[in-house]
């Protein structure tokens, strides 16, 4: 195995999902009905929040943008592995690879910020609801998910750089199905200790500092409401942040479960399973479990259908 630059590589080989050949169909059919059920249930809820006037308030502004997010999270990644599957062919090339690095690092810190300023924005609704469209400007709302962006996007384009300096082998083998940095690190042939020491810090810095904010804006919610005990205050605070709270507990919970407590020996199953619920699992669920349950949403849900069924009523 001779080292070549990243001009000279053409293109890596994915290992791809630990299935057996005959389960390939199945597995098939089920990840391209989560993949529909995810860019159709996002999309909805970007159209919902388009058309009714009612939704244009600042949780569903930032919701749509996590919606996006979803979609764009899980296009990075799950066209590629059902094309492979389809056509048994694990091959990427650097180019398609480098291009996964970027869009999942960028698409995957714009969900945690996205996440932590929706955290922020239940903070007030809940501590201070007199204040509360006063705080939520529009203003503040643009600056706050423009600096989501800007973050996410200068984050990614920080690692992909690195990445883009470093040589790989001929023949190089990615034991995944999506070039996830790690697993591209560990697959070069160059000293990448200037790529790992970024990723504990400054990458650690980007996980850490999000979820930081969301723990603290629920533990103050959590200390205020607790203050005067009554059951009607918690089950509105429980109505209000709850689906939030369930899906930062699902992402967060995930990602750990990868890069903060990998699994241990050569056995990558349970990565690549945690690796599934982060990037094709959550963006399908987020939806049903912070969306579609919402009365608002399904208030304008009905009046879409009303509106499209209205003229065949005379």
């Amino acid at each position: 195995m001779r080292p070549e630059n990243q001009s000279s590589m053409s293109e890596f080989l994915l290992l791809g999902l630990p299935i057996q050949p005959e389960q390939r169909g199945v597995v098939l059919a089920l990840f391209l009905g989560v993949y529909l059920t995810t860019v159709l249930g996002n999309l909805l809820i970007i159209l919902l929040i388009r058309l009714d006037c009612r939704l244009h308030t600042p949780m569903y502004f930032f919701l749509s943008h996590l919606a996006f997010s979803d979609v764009a999270f899980s296009s990075v990644t799950v066209p590629k592995m059902l094309r492979n599957m389809q056509i048994q062919c694990q091959s990427i090339t650097y180019a398609g690879c480098v291009s996964q690095v970027y869009f999942f690092i960028f698409f995957g810190c714009l969900d945690s910020f996205l996440l932590a300023v929706m955290s922020y924005d239940r903070y007030v609704a809940v501590c201070h609801p007199l204040h509360y469209t006063t705080i939520m400007r529009d203003e503040l709302c643009i600056i706050l998910v423009a600096g989501c962006w800007f973050l996410s996007c200068a984050h990614a384009l920080l690692h992909t750089l690195l990445v883009d300096q470093l040589s790989f082998c001929a023949g190089t083998v990615i034991p995944h199905f999506f070039c996830d940095l790690s697993a591209v690190l560990k697959s070069s042939c160059s000293d990448t200790s200037l790529n790992e020491l970024l990723i504990f810090t400054e990458a650690g810095l980007i996980f850490t500092l999000p979820l930081g904010g969301i723990l603290g804006s629920y533990i103050y919610m959590a200390a205020i409401i607790l203050k005067v005990l009554s059951f009607k205050r918690i089950f509105k605070a429980l109505s209000t942040c709850g689906s939030h709270l369930f899906v930062v507990f699902l992402y967060y919970g995930t990602i750990a479960g990868v890069y903060y407590f990998p699994s241990s020996g050569n056995s990558k199953v349970k990565d690549i399973i945690a690796s599934l619920m982060y990037m094709v699992v959550t963006p399908m669920l987020n939806p049903f479990i912070y969306s579609l349950r919402n009365k608002d949403m399904k208030r304008a849900l009905q009046k879409i259908f009303r509106t499209k069924d209205s003229p065949w009523r005379h």
